[in-house]
């Protein structure tokens, strides 16, 4: 119980700084700020809105779609899509807009909620063939509850699977050609070592996506704390873990991001999904933030979005707001009234059925997040038995 192996962590500046373009802080993993105080990402919005060629970027993606577009029917390039805003996207574009015939590729997550259930069923009968894989529940769960204990975050062995098994996908059926959304560590701030280039290798997951832990790591962290068993592995893990090297360059699969070709703008996707796809978005905001049509599929969502204000006290109305400042929707001050009103609140809707789903009792619960809190001090404080972040945006933290 005492271990914590998000490997992230220990790279965290110990002295918290907050953009003074967007609402986002230093504490984000990989972000970097310039000497002005502008966080990476921020910085990549206006490379985006005056420095990149967009019409040329337009050009390189019809030429790359020109050398893969199928001219009997079959299937020419991956997409794998949760039928959320972004995925619906990317494949009724390719597909309606560039003349592509994607095959999309879904990894199921761990409890769909009746909204996004509905919405993949809506993009799939709005024109696309899909496959749907559902991971053995019991080691998915199981999965589930060693990350949350010992890394902090439910969603990894998701992540696993969201990342690694389009690309068995791509060999198993001769497609090289895979789209993904938007580059995270670009948008949102991260590593900008990609910056100019239109994909990524597979060898960037363990650092960017899987905190430093993969699927080995995970396990023999589960079967040190007898959360997992022997029993637990007479089931085919494949798909929870990259293919063999060989096989992607033989197969000369390669992931693109269409955020590479296009501007990536997440509301202006929503409203698209919206009239193309059927997507619909919550009828109210989701808990943490302010919005209402990102990341609905799933009922454990709200733990993955809490457990980073847990560890780097960067809520899903920080992660909300920031993007939205670059994008011009609203102004920092509009952000950090948001922040201020919705980062800190805990995900109670679903949070019985999470307790269910991984198996422990809400003293437990609550004995994980005192852990991930005591290990980032920096971040937090305790006074008369609460937790206090001692510093945020707004200026009114414990030590602010």
């Amino acid at each position: 119980m005492n271990d914590i192996f998000d490997k992230q962590l220990e790279k965290i500046d110990k002295k918290v700084i907050f953009c003074k373009k967007c609402v986002i802080s230093n504490q984000r993993p990989r972000i970097t700020f310039d000497d002005k105080g502008i966080c990476s990402a921020c910085n990549y919005a206006l490379i985006k809105e005056n420095k990149i060629d967009w019409a040329g970027r337009e050009n390189k993606l019809n030429k790359l779609l020109d050398k893969h577009r199928s001219r009997n029917g079959s299937y020419d390039c991956l997409v794998p899509s949760s039928g959320g805003k972004d995925s619906a996207f990317v494949a009724h574009k390719l597909k309606y807009e560039y003349n592509m015939n994607p095959l999309t590729i879904t990894w199921a997550p761990f409890l769909y909620t009746d909204l996004g259930w509905r919405n993949y069923l809506a993009f799939k009968d709005s024109g696309f063939d899909n496959i749907l894989f559902f991971p053995n529940g019991n080691i998915y769960r199981k999965l589930s509850r060693t990350a949350f204990e010992f890394i902090g975050d439910n969603f990894l062995p998701f992540i696993y699977g969201q990342k690694n098994f389009v690309f068995h996908m791509s060999i198993r059926n001769k497609i090289p050609l895979i789209f993904y959304g938007e580059s995270g560590e670009l948008e949102y701030g991260g590593n900008t070592k990609n910056i100019d280039k239109s994909h990524e290798t597979i060898e960037d997951f363990d650092e960017f996506y899987f905190k430093g832990t993969n699927l080995k790591n995970l396990i023999e962290i589960g079967m040190e704390n007898k959360i997992l068993e022997k029993k637990d592995f007479n089931n085919n893990l494949e798909f929870f873990n990259p293919p063999d090297q060989n096989l992607i360059k033989e197969n000369n699969s390669q992931m693109h991001w269409f955020s590479f070709y296009k501007k990536w703008i997440p509301q202006e996707n929503y409203y698209y999904a919206s009239e193309n796809t059927g997507f619909v978005a919550n009828k109210f905001r989701s808990e943490g933030t302010y919005s209402k049509y990102s990341s609905l599929d799933d009922k454990t969502d709200g733990f993955h979005y809490y457990m980073s204000l847990v560890k780097f006290g960067i809520g899903r109305a920080t992660s909300d707001a920031a993007h939205e400042i670059r994008e011009k929707h609203i102004t920092r001050e509009e952000a950090k009234i948001l922040v201020e009103k919705y980062d800190n609140e805990f995900p109670s809707k679903y949070y019985n059925e999470f307790l269910n789903y991984i198996g422990i009792d809400e003293d437990y619960f609550e004995a994980i997040i005192d852990k991930f809190k005591n290990k980032s001090a920096h971040l937090w404080k305790k006074i008369n038995n609460k937790w206090h972040l001692r510093h945020n945006v707004n200026k009114t933290g414990a030590d602010d």
